[in-house]
């Protein structure tokens, strides 16, 4: 049995469509089903089982899981809103619940792969995994952050894999339910589709008008190194999951445009509000990923942007 907590959030609900994919639906998906329409990211897919996320910490810590032979566990699950200030609820989602999966995982030696953010770097402007590049903007990093320096502290413990996955601009299907922070590129995508206009932000931080960068992965590039960590059964470490090359705004507004055949540009002013924690570059270090053996290529933006679309069309009634 594999666990896919967040399961029916984005990036977890493409990880159970690829154990599909390889034959896998022994399938235990963990989820807060709170905002229901999550459903939909789920219907199509094959799984064992499913549980409410409060349910399952509570037969976790109740040791009902113990002779369940786990194969891999993928912990996705997590509060992702960059906006929200309930620190206790964070820290309690992210940190505390991160905390009891990941010991039940060293007890049992189970690999364990675990989604961590490139929120850590914050105000950062090298993307290298390394404590002087660790300077997470607000309590969504800091959460991660701290998770993954209490995993870092156990990790001589450890006899199986345990991989921490620090994702960049992560984009791609099954993101519709995720609202304000899905990904820039499906927000784009709606305002093309909406209004013909993409809409980008004027210059900030020495960069000129939505020349502003970022380093775009698409999801399935996201997925492809869950699956080689877990699968690796001894790989461990806290590793960028970024292409490695940060693309412009511009770049994506572009791509997006040319996919579409429709849509202009148009720039607008940033809110004063977002000015002081707004990251201007993010581009991942993939060096120590790679240094581990994994060698796949990443889709260009082109390329990846060219499939959301198409994928997009194909899921439109």
């Amino acid at each position: 049995m594999y666990i896919v907590t967040g399961g029916a959030g984005f990036i977890g609900a493409n990880l159970v469509a690829a154990l599909n994919r390889r034959g896998d639906s022994n399938i235990l998906v963990v989820d807060d089903l709170k905002q229901g329409d999550k459903f939909l990211n789920l219907r199509d897919l094959s799984i064992g089982d499913y549980m409410d996320l409060t349910e399952f910490r509570d037969h976790l810590r109740a040791g009902h899981f113990r002779n369940a032979r786990v194969r891999a566990i993928f912990h996705q699950g997590a509060c992702s809103d960059t906006m929200e200030y309930d620190g206790r609820y964070m820290m309690d989602n992210n940190f505390t619940y991160s905390k009891e999966l990941f010991h039940f995982s060293l007890e049992q030696n189970i690999p364990f792969v675990y989604a961590s953010s490139a929120a850590t770097y914050g105000a950062s402007t090298t993307f290298a995994e390394h404590p002087d590049n660790e300077k997470p903007l607000n309590v969504y990093g800091y959460s991660k952050l701290l998770f993954d320096r209490y995993v870092q502290h156990l990790l001589p413990r450890a006899t199986s894999a345990v991989a921490g996955l620090r994702y960049f601009n992560v984009y791609g299907p099954r993101e519709d339910h995720k609202g304000r922070m899905a990904s820039m590129i499906h927000q784009m995508h709606h305002q093309i589709r909406t209004h013909g206009v993409v809409k980008l932000f004027t210059g900030s931080g020495g960069y000129g008008d939505g020349e502003q960068r970022r380093d775009f992965v698409h999801v399935e590039d996201a997925v492809k190194v869950n699956l080689f960590l877990a699968d690796s059964g001894t790989i461990q470490g806290i590793f960028n999951v970024g292409t490695g090359k940060s693309r412009s705004f511009n770049d994506v507004a572009r791509a997006l445009i040319a996919s579409l055949g429709q849509g202009t540009i148009e720039y607008v002013q940033m809110p004063e509000s977002l000015r002081a924690k707004y990251q201007s570059f993010t581009e991942a270090d993939i060096t120590q990923l790679r240094s581990v053996g994994y060698d796949a290529p990443f889709d260009s933006l082109e390329e990846g942007i060219a499939t959301f679309v198409r994928v997009k069309a194909d899921a439109t009634p």
